[in-house]
Formats: structure tokens, sequence, C-alpha cells
């Protein structure tokens, strides 16, 4: 499961990259925060997830700002119920392998004290309505302890509150693994991302995590949790658009193809084809390009590491630009 902060999914450019990256992260619930649209079309979904079998539930932008879209692989969770409401979006799952029923609420806090004030009642009134295992992720716009801010010294009572209403409900608020904070900018930092969910929700999943992935696009952290999942098929073959800019590419392709020699009916000779087409555009991709993934993951492994250090002590000019330039190559 992905929450993030995404700052925004108004340019084309910017859901296919994360496209891309939920590609390699390959979650079955997806809920990105600060869409700033106010429509989510089932084409915009597409444009952000390639999962074929993709279902969504959306809170519209109030004008350029705000804005949340929960998305989910229907081989994994079945919608049962759903509600919207003002600063949240919410549904009722029932899992496709066991029929266990929980409910999952993403949220885009506010940043006043009387507004987040409501957004508990709204919160409550979900617990309430539904009474399941719950789990609750998004961006709360506030902290719980002044250490999980850069600088602070003093709890608030706004930080009183939104510690009150874990407690109140019994939530967990295990610790984030990758790194203390959840936004950044060039001045201050803080943990206003996170997962919180109900005892039970651990005791039905298996090898429960909550992790900080690496910061791109955007100036707040994916938060990834790991819960347990359902069993896969194979991943999918995908054509990627890199081969298009490879010398000859398409007359290597043409070449092959007339060497595929079968006897059948046509569309027996198209499968076959498209098999010994799929093995050959493998072994070129090593061949040519190397072990893609495993050059992403450690590309992925170098940003984080930049990332951590950020956190206890000033990175170096050199290593700015490094971290700007492994952003890039993600992305």
């Amino acid at each position: 499961m992905i929450s993030w902060n995404v700052r925004g999914l108004n340019e084309v450019r910017k859901r296919l990259q994360i496209r891309n990256l939920l590609r390699a992260w390959r979650p079955e619930i997806v809920c990105l925060q600060e869409t700033k649209l106010e429509w989510i079309t089932r084409g915009i979904v597409k444009s952000i997830w390639s999962c074929p079998n993709v279902d969504r539930l959306y809170l519209s932008s109030k004008g350029a700002s705000g804005g949340i879209v929960l998305m989910w692989d229907q081989r994994a969770v079945e919608k049962v119920e759903e509600a919207v409401w003002r600063f949240s979006v919410s549904c009722r799952f029932k899992n496709v392998g066991d029929q266990f029923q929980w409910a999952f609420t993403g949220l885009y806090g506010p940043n006043s004290n009387k507004r987040r004030r409501k957004t508990w009642e709204e919160l409550t009134g979900l617990i309430s309505w539904w009474d399941v295992p719950w789990c609750l992720g998004g961006d709360f716009n506030i902290i719980r302890f002044p250490s999980e801010r850069l600088g602070a010294t003093t709890c608030t009572r706004a930080m009183h509150e939104f510690s009150d209403f874990i407690s109140l409900y019994g939530l967990m608020d295990i610790p984030m693994e990758g790194g203390l904070y959840t936004w950044s900018n060039n001045f201050s930092a803080s943990r206003i991302d996170r997962f919180l969910f109900s005892p039970l929700l651990v005791d039905h999943f298996t090898l429960f995590a909550q992790r900080r992935l690496s910061k791109v696009l955007s100036d707040h952290y994916p938060i990834l949790l790991e819960g347990g999942s359902h069993q896969r098929g194979r991943t999918l073959f995908r054509f990627e658009n890199m081969w298009l800019k490879a010398e000859n590419f398409v007359d290597k392709v043409k070449v092959w193809w007339a060497s595929y020699l079968f006897q059948g009916n046509p569309s027996f000779i198209l499968t076959k084809k498209l098999a010994v087409l799929k093995l050959d555009l493998k072994k070129w991709n090593e061949a040519e390009f190397g072990n893609v993934t495993l050059r992403k993951q450690q590309l992925w492994n170098k940003l984080n590491d930049l990332d951590v250090r950020e956190e206890t002590q000033p990175l170096t000019a050199k290593e700015k630009l490094e971290q700007a330039n492994l952003s890039t190559e993600i992305e």
C-alpha cells in the first residue's frame, strides 16, 4: 500500500513518471493526496497506474488545491462500501483471497486547528459507522511529538489532540523505517505523513512494516505500508519505450519476426511468434541495457542514502548535485 502527497497530477509527464514508479513498487492500494484535480476520470487513472484491474474513488480539489484519489487492484480487494467526506475518502474492502473485511481511509488534513478538529470528528463518524478493522493513511499536516519536526522543542495543543484521537480508538502508530521525516524543503523537515491502523489488522496480516521511500517528484516522500499480499501470477511482459531509441531496433525486430517459422492456423502462428519474440527481446534488453531492475534498485539505494544523510548533516554541493541527478534518472 502506498500513500503519497504528489503535489499535483495536472501534468501528463508527471503522471507518466508516477505510473513508472508504481509499476516498480507493485502496490495493491494507492492513495495520492493533493491531486489538484476537480475530476479524475478512468483515463486519468490509467495514465497514473498501469494495473489492468484498477478501480478508484476520489475527493475533488477545491480549485487548484487539495484533492485525494484512492485506487486499488480489484484482484486483491473488492469494494463493499464507500464514503467521500470533506477531508477524506474511505472504502470498506473485502479481501478477494480470504473474504476478510476492513476499511481504509485516505486523508489530506487541513492546516488550521479549527478545521483539524472537524477532521477528527469526521473520522470518528467513519469508525462508528462501519465498525471493522481500520487503516488510515495520508498527509495529516500535523506531527505528534517535537522530535517529528526539525528544530521543534515543545508540544502544541494540536499535537496533543492528534495523540488523543489515536489513543481513543486504540490505533497503532508503528515506527517508520528509512528516515525520520516525510516532508522536507531547504529550511525545514517534519513527519506529517503516516499510516495508522487497528491492532486487529496486525493480527490478520503478516509482515506489517511502514517504510519511507526515496523523495522524487514532490517535497513529500512516498510511504509504503507492507502487510502481506495475495499470490500474484507471473510478471507481465512490458514493452519499454527506451527500446525505440536504440539504434536499428525496429530493423532487428523485423529480422527476428521473419526468422520465426511455425505451421498451423494464423492465430496459432501469431501466438507462437509473439512468445519467441518476447524471449528474444528479453535477452537483447539485458545485453543492450544490462539488468534494468537491478540498475534501478541501485539508484534508489544511492538516493535513499543521501536522503537519510541530509537529515543529520548538510549535504555538500557535490552530494546535492548527485542527489538531483539520481532523482532525474529515476524519474
